[in-house]
């Protein structure tokens, strides 16, 4: 049997391999040669000026194979985040909607669930699969077989909380993303210091550029990791609180424009 796989899912591959392609395609013509550019200038200036004092240049602070994988994994997070966003707000336009033709002062009988269920129904199915029309055809259908108002509710409050549920799980790779930039910076930090350590022997004779090298590249992965982790930390945070908004947003839409409408005979 043919297995399919989710939209979302091929989406995240196909983002990773084209920010790994960009990004490292970018270093290999851009940032590497400059740095070296840079360096090699620098260096020479050194041995002719004595008091000379290099400027710090963005390219030699990103030139090492950390700094490339951090900007890897920020943009491939920056794509997935964008994918939920757009979600979200799609699913935020139909709160602009009238789905359901309910006029002020109109009572919803548990007879007159089937025709207002109609009006759901037919919507095309990628608006079907949102969550508003999904939990407006729930508690429709709930009112229409219990005759109870508070099922209805019930029904409401639980679709959106286990919804809220599954967004929150599904930024499990973004957090996970989050976390592994900073510790990639860090990897970087104990490489240039062992390497740093490995040049100890030339210190002693008085040769440093090999120490201060490699500190360089210590104190750059880490700085330069930590700088895009706060940028990502925070497009998560703006992500989830949309997401929760919708959530909320969706729950206050039924409550003002379904279950207020409906009574059940006495």
């Amino acid at each position: 049997m043919k297995r399919t796989y989710p939209s979302e899912f091929l989406y995240q591959v196909f983002a990773l391999i084209i920010a790994t392609i960009v990004v490292h395609a970018t270093y290999v013509t851009l940032v590497r040669p400059r740095a070296a550019a840079v360096l090699a200038e620098q260096s020479l200036r050194m041995e002719q000026e004595e008091n000379y004092s290099p400027d710090r240049s963005i390219f030699v602070l990103i030139r090492d194979f950390e700094q490339e994988a951090c900007f890897i994994l920020a943009l491939w997070a920056f794509a997935i985040m964008g994918y939920k966003a757009i979600v979200a707000l799609r699913e935020r336009s139909l709160l602009q909607r009238e789905l359901l033709p309910v006029r002020e002062g109109v009572r919803i009988l548990p007879e007159d669930t089937r025709e207002y269920a109609r009006a759901i129904q037919s919507l095309p199915d990628r608006l079907r699969q949102m969550l508003l029309p999904r939990v407006l055809l729930s508690s429709l259908e709930r009112f229409g077989s219990t005759r109870n108002v508070q099922d209805v509710s019930s029904v409401a409050n639980t679709m959106c909380e286990a919804e809220g549920e599954r967004l929150e799980s599904e930024l499990s790779m973004i957090r996970y993303i989050a976390w592994a930039i900073p510790s990639i910076g860090f990897i970087g930090t104990v490489r240039g210091i062992g390497q740093a350590l490995g040049e100890a022997h030339r210190a002693v004779q008085g040769d440093i550029s090999g120490v201060t090298e490699n500190l360089g590249i210590a104190f750059n992965s880490t700085f330069i990791a930590l700088l895009i982790s706060i940028v990502v930390m925070f497009l998560v945070h703006q992500l989830q609180l949309l997401q929760e908004r919708l959530v909320l947003d969706t729950q206050t839409y039924v409550d003002h424009n379904l279950i207020r409408h409906m009574q059940a005979r006495g």
